[in-house]
């Protein structure tokens, strides 16, 4: 299988049939094989979408040297070797059998949005019911990892499970100043009421070729 050498971002019509293409909503990335190909596509796409009265967005629009070995070095027109795209980032690693395959791990800024979605709503939530507000970040949890939870990636989404528990301790203990909720009461305390843990549940390798 040949390797991607190439990424853009912008729009598409549905009658362009580039070599591979992903696209979801305005977003799409293509690869191509040769640094040759991917540039002969970049400088006609423009005038491809303007028939059908799109354009690329300049900033979202990037054509990146997307090698595992760069040998040769890196084209002057490309950008750097990881991209970001649908909240993860792209990058290369190795499997357990030291072969070369694509990382996806979540994004850094959609996991700081997520964290920050988190602490607002227990701020916001911190006299409810803890029933209501166990089911609700529960929920958020599992949200998280239906979307997040893809192999390669148990770090960044048992990232989030932690940052989530330490922020409900954080907003429950200041439910009433009278007491300290210590961290083996809300030890005690998530006996009674666990939050799902991370886990993955999408698993697009098998055993030989997981990630490191």
């Amino acid at each position: 299988m040949p390797r991607p050498g190439g990424c853009v971002c912008g729009c598409v019509p549905r009658e362009a049939d580039p070599r591979s293409r992903t696209e979801v909503g305005d977003d799409f990335v293509m690869t191509f094989e040769t640094h040759y190909d991917a540039k002969r596509v970049m400088d006609v796409l423009g005038k491809r979408l303007g028939r059908f009265g799109l354009k690329l967005h300049p900033d979202k629009t990037r054509f990146i040297d997307f090698r595992p070995q760069r040998h040769g070095g890196m084209p002057s027109d490309c950008k750097a070797q990881s991209f970001d795209f649908l909240g993860f980032t792209h990058s290369w690693g190795k499997s357990r059998k030291g072969k070369n395959v694509v990382r996806q791990t979540t994004a850094k800024s959609r996991l700081a949005r997520a964290l920050v979605a988190v602490k607002d709503w227990c701020r916001k939530n911190r006299h409810r019911p803890i029933l209501d507000q166990h089911a609700q970040l529960s929920s958020k949890l599992r949200g998280h990892y239906a979307y997040y939870g893809i192999t390669g990636n148990m770090r960044q989404i048992g990232r989030y499970a932690r940052q989530t528990m330490k922020t409900w301790r954080k907003w429950l203990e200041r439910r009433t100043r009278s007491k300290v909720l210590t961290w083996d009461r809300f030890g005690a305390f998530l006996a009674r009421h666990p939050l799902p843990k991370a886990r993955i549940v999408h698993r697009y390798t098998d055993a030989s070729e997981a990630l490191l």
